[in-house]
């Protein structure tokens, strides 16, 4: 037979029509399976079957397009057709409406299939499991740059997209703390999904060539393994913070999260016209993540290179001001070197943009810490929290730093607790929970917490010796000492020895209590020591005029980062009803105002 004859037949017989309709009708119930099928919890290996059974069928039913017809007297083999003269006519008919049912039912399923997907699953799963249907973690970007120095870079646009997405309140969006532990592409993502208390996951990957990137992306139900959404942008560098809105808004979009005007405001904002500026920034924050004394001054180094390029870069003087207010915290420089910078870099920030949520942050904790100024910290943290619903930091250290020196100590665990939901896997936030319950007194709590946050990180020194606290003031000071020997084994931070010197000043080991107070004594000389830990040995050794002395000297000094929760700290229950000690917690707290509920002066 000659090839045209061929085809010519091939037309006759309606072997084109039918793989027409099939292929149609085959896209439809594959597309209808993969978006409606998970919603009933089937396995994706039966969904995968389905689909290679339909591609196996498409030469089957062509062979049997080709050897029968659809006759008014039924199905007939072709031969047969041919001899019935009304067939012809009648077939040409029955084809096109299998054609036009087929193109219909394929839309009505492919419809029918995104809206279950994306409305209708999240619903299924939220009542299944307890996990939001509106709730994501951008997982870490691959680095597919040939420049390995590059990281800091595709680690700065996941850093971007995650914080436009927390700017939604209907979105549960968790911290990079959490997600930094997984890699891009993880092979078991319920597992994942289900430890970070999601339904959805973005992966992606970032590529940077000289003034070119491109971002790979796509949005997954990590529950049910169901593709979302995928895209790839290839852009100038110029682009990229149009990238990153887009992307952020076609997640809220896919997820049906509602978005205030604002919120859309705040997800389309450009942080600055300056691409070297912005690639500055992004180094800081690398180093801002890392968490060590001397990471935080190299994160400022860049930050300040960010400003120096673009004065008005609102971003980088928000990274400046965290990065300042931690670095004492960290035993890397004193308050009274860092606290005035971190303000000062906070200030601008929101002078330049308001609604800056890390700045109001920062200024949250300065005013507590700083400034003992309540009511200031109060309205800083809730214009935060109010800016960024999802920013686990704003959580964490209002209810940790100010609801617990005022003594609202139920608000201060939820707060804490709703930080842990943000940032899961995070040890300073699960270990200061732990520390929370401790000074709200729930002892049993905070050793159970303590206890938990150790099955996430068992060499956390600060996980450690917050433990042997809590066993402490529950009266086992024999399991705080193993706990401190364990953290000071871990960590070189100037508390532990305060805490083993407390313990032995206790257990009546005096001469070792001694020995350690004068060790705190003698760094001080050459480096800053907070005058609390001091104050915490000569507590146990029964000299409350030294440690009065310490604490006042601590507050005249504006280094309150211990005497702001003064009236709180069960350590420092031994001193409570001196004199001395009453009239410096009366300047810092009045003892009216401590655990009253609402605004404080």
């Amino acid at each position: 037979m000659k090839s045209n004859d061929f085809f010519a037949e091939l037309k006759r017989r309606n072997v084109y029509k039918v793989a027409v309709a099939y292929i149609v009708a085959g896209w439809a119930l594959s597309q209808g399976l993969a978006q409606v099928l998970p919603v009933f919890d089937v396995p994706n290996w039966t969904i995968r079957l389905i689909v290679l059974l339909i591609i196996i069928g498409l030469p089957v039913a062509l062979v049997l397009a080709w050897a029968f017809e659809i006759t008014p007297e039924g199905i007939k083999r072709t031969e047969t057709a041919d001899r019935m003269p009304a067939a012809a006519q009648r077939k040409k008919h029955t084809w096109i409406y299998i054609v036009v049912v087929g193109a219909i039912v394929s839309i009505t399923l492919f419809l029918l299939g995104r809206y279950s997907a994306i409305s209708g699953a999240p619903r299924h799963i939220e009542a299944a499991t307890g996990i939001p249907g509106k709730s994501i973690a951008v997982l870490p970007f691959d680095n597919l740059s040939r420049d390995p120095d590059n990281a800091y870079f595709a680690e700065g646009v996941q850093d971007e997209i995650l914080t436009r997405l927390a700017k939604v309140a209907d979105l549960k969006v968790i911290s990079r703390t959490s997600t930094q532990h997984f890699k891009s592409v993880p092979e078991n993502l319920p597992q994942i999904a289900k430890q970070l208390g999601v339904t959805n996951i973005l992966e992606g990957s970032v590529q940077k060539a000289k003034d070119q990137v491109r971002v790979n992306v796509q949005l997954i139900n990590a529950l049910t393994d169901a593709h979302l959404w995928a895209e790839i942008y290839d852009r100038k560098l110029t682009d990229l913070f149009a990238v990153e809105s887009e992307i952020s808004k076609t997640i809220a979009d896919t997820l049906q999260a509602k978005l205030t005007g604002s919120e859309s405001t705040a997800m389309s904002n450009k942080p600055t016209e300056n691409p070297a500026a912005y690639e500055l920034y992004l180094k800081g924050r690398f180093f801002w993540n890392k968490r060590t004394g001397q990471d935080l001054k190299t994160a400022c180094d860049y930050f300040q290179q960010a400003i120096a390029i673009d004065p008005h870069f609102a971003t980088a003087y928000a990274g400046l001001a965290e990065s300042y207010i931690l670095i004492p915290l960290f035993d890397a420089g004193s308050p009274q070197d860092y606290f005035p910078k971190a303000k000062a870099a906070a200030q601008r920030a929101i002078q330049l943009q308001e609604t800056s949520a890390e700045a109001h942050t920062a200024l949250g904790l300065l005013f507590c810490f700083s400034d003992v100024n309540f009511a200031q910290s109060e309205k800083e943290f809730k214009r935060a929290i109010e800016l960024n619903p999802n920013y686990a930091t704003a959580h964490h250290w209002y209810g940790n730093a100010l609801l617990v020196a005022l003594g609202r100590f139920d608000e201060a665990i939820s707060e804490n607790k709703r930080a842990v939901e943000l940032d899961p896997l995070s040890l300073i936030i699960n270990a200061d929970l732990g520390s929370t319950f401790m000074m709200a007194r729930q002892y049993d709590q905070a050793i159970a917490q303590l206890q938990r946050t150790l099955t996430l990180d068992n060499k956390f020194g600060y996980t450690h010796w917050n433990l042997g606290e809590a066993f402490y003031l529950r009266g086992d000071t024999a399991a705080a000492i193993a706990e401190y020997t364990k953290a000071r084994t871990l960590d070189d931070d100037r508390q532990i020895v305060a805490l083993l010197g407390r313990a032995y000043a206790d257990t009546g080991e005096k001469d070792q209590a001694l020995e350690l107070v004068r060790e705190l004594e003698a760094r001080a000389k050459q480096q800053f020591v907070r005058g609390y830990l001091i104050a915490l040995v000569y507590i146990g050794l029964g000299d409350k005029t030294k440690a009065i002395d310490y604490l006042e000297r601590e507050y005249l000094n504006r280094d309150n980062i211990d005497t702001a929760w003064i009236r709180a700290d069960p350590m420092l229950d031994p001193l409570r009803g001196d004199p001395r000690f009453e009239a410096l917690a009366e300047k810092i707290l009045p003892a009216r105002e401590f655990g009253k509920s609402g605004t404080q002066r």
